[in-house]
């Protein structure tokens, strides 16, 4: 998941779950009722070890070199995907996590959709099964959330396509794979840059006859999408590096 993005204020933060979900829509960050609703129903305490920085606005170590993204980007996210999340809709999220935007987007798309949760570290996709378990188990004994072990890069084509794709993860270039999954009025929303340095939210629509825009909507700090064995290479400090960029420009945009 990512670190932040830099158009946002990172000045959501609340002593409860509610209290941080009132400071997102008190911002502007949360604009929508559905997105609202899904992350009210999702407390964002389940989803990170200590409770006392669960409701800050800022992101927090997974372990195996990745990060929860700090709640005003998760709220940015599901606004740029809600329209897309509509009852019954398939998703895929890609980088999946904490589990944390995956319970989120399941809650959008209700028990007749589906998410697709990919994540590349075996460790993890366990604590995100105990954290949505610990949420609701119901999302995972429905079938509402699927969690796979598996390479992001790739997608679950076996899966697709689908709706709306979230990729936590920042790539080289955009995904093809990904991108070939997306269904006809379709949303993919997916970060793209060099490793530590500033990167660009692209969004990308495929119309109904299946021709694709892209435009970008903002600069952003993700974690790279590359493999597990470099990810948890020891030598790998690419979070580190990267919260360190990310409370820097989140500085620069507050003074």
């Amino acid at each position: 998941e990512s670190a932040g993005c830099g158009s946002a204020m990172w000045s959501c933060h609340g002593e409860t779950h509610e209290h941080m979900i009132q400071a997102l829509q008190s911002s502007g960050t949360i604009t929508s009722n559905r997105v609202l609703q899904a992350m009210r129903a999702t407390d964002r305490g389940c989803y990170v070890s200590s409770r006392t920085v669960s409701y800050c606005d800022q992101p927090q170590p997974l372990g195996y070199n990745a990060t929860i993204s700090a709640p005003h980007m998760h709220a940015l996210l599901l606004e740029l995907l809600q329209h897309k999340c509509t009852q019954g809709a398939r998703v895929l999220d890609i980088g999946a996590g904490s589990g944390y935007i995956t319970a989120c987007l399941a809650r959008m798309v209700g028990p007749s959709g589906r998410v697709v949760g990919v994540e590349h570290i075996a460790e993890l996709v366990a604590a995100a099964t105990r954290n949505v378990e610990l949420d609701d188990p119901t999302l995972l004994t429905s079938g509402s959330i699927l969690l796979l072990h598996a390479d992001g890069r790739e997608g679950a084509p076996e899966h697709g396509p689908f709706d709306a794709i979230h990729v936590g993860a920042a790539a080289p270039k955009l995904p093809a794979a990904l991108v070939e999954q997306l269904s006809k009025n379709g949303r993919l929303v997916c970060p793209v840059g060099p490793r530590n340095k500033m990167q660009e939210l692209l969004v990308v629509d495929r119309d109904s006859s299946g021709k694709l825009t892209q435009q970008t909507h903002s600069s952003c700090i993700f974690v790279p999408l590359t493999d597990a064995v470099a990810q948890t290479a020891s030598s790998n400090t690419t979070k580190v590096n990267l919260l360190s960029l990310a409370f820097k420009h989140a500085i620069g945009h507050n003074k």
